[in-house]
């Protein structure tokens, strides 16, 4: 894939992975555009990045990405790049949880629904550019459960199924389909899991991208990073052993409940 002269839609884009590829992609003389649903993250995201543009959108709302595709066709007609990153991790106690059945599926509606509702509006757009790109952000979670996030585990497992899917479709066309599977990287996302992730290897997000970086650039489908590469392996040859160390903070979670209810 060619980093140079395109014109990118990053959903998910105020902090993390998906600023840090927003302000490299920049670099490379790209016209960037982010999407979040915080405006005032947006506009220090814009402040950081003079050259950046900002759209405030929601993926979870079908007619929120109905209206930014209005928009973006509108203002960036020569969009050729999709790049799937809005995403939301919850820790999740399913005994305790109670039946809020909005609340519970709300990293569905974000990462996979949101996902899937993007690439479906923007799909003929794209079809219609000579070379174009889609980059659906997974994880090395896709490959094996992580308990502690029921839901986030399960959508970044769909995800990768998906994108597989619509590689396959698409291959007689002019869209490239793009998988980014990070590890556990230095992101808000993860702030929240600080505990869990005592003594597991963090990477820096510059890392992180310099290594997505590179597997656009070498047209290579499936990226994984770090840790997304022994979990992908593990899921084959030990995945019992996998999920048991990944069970870890579920076991400690089930102790507490233990004392807590005497």
């Amino acid at each position: 894939m060619k980093l140079g002269g395109n014109t990118v839609l990053i959903t998910g884009g105020t902090s993390g992975i998906g600023l840090e590829l927003a302000a490299k992609l920049l670099e490379r003389e790209n016209t960037v555009i982010v999407t979040g649903r915080d405006a005032a993250a947006l506009a220090a995201a814009r402040q950081k990045f003079p050259g950046l543009h900002t759209l405030q959108s929601d993926v979870r709302d079908p007619g929120a990405v109905i209206e930014l595709h209005r928009r973006v066709m509108a203002e960036f007609p020569r969009l050729n790049v999709l790049v799937n990153n809005a995403g939301v991790m919850r820790k999740i106690n399913l005994q305790t949880f109670g039946n809020d059945l909005e609340a519970i599926t709300e990293e569905i509606e974000i990462n996979l629904s949101g996902t899937i509702r993007m690439v479906m509006q923007f799909l003929p757009h794209l079809r219609a550019q000579p070379s174009a790109a889609i980059v659906n952000v997974s994880s090395g979670l896709a490959f094996n459960p992580y308990p502690i996030a029921p839901i986030y585990g399960a959508t970044k497992a769909a995800i990768h199924s998906f994108t597989q899917s619509l590689r396959v479709q698409l291959k007689r066309t002019n869209i490239q389909v793009f998988e980014l599977a990070p590890p556990a990287v230095a992101t808000p996302l993860n702030h929240v899991f600080a505990e869990e992730l005592k003594g597991t290897p963090v990477m820096s997000v510059e890392k992180l991208v310099a290594a997505a970086l590179q597997g656009l650039e070498r047209d290579q489908p499936e990226i994984r990073v770090g840790f997304a590469n022994v979990s992908k392996f593990l899921s084959r040859v030990a995945p019992g052993f996998i999920l048991k160390q990944l069970s870890k903070p579920v076991d400690l979670m089930l102790a507490q409940m233990k004392q807590l209810n005497g």
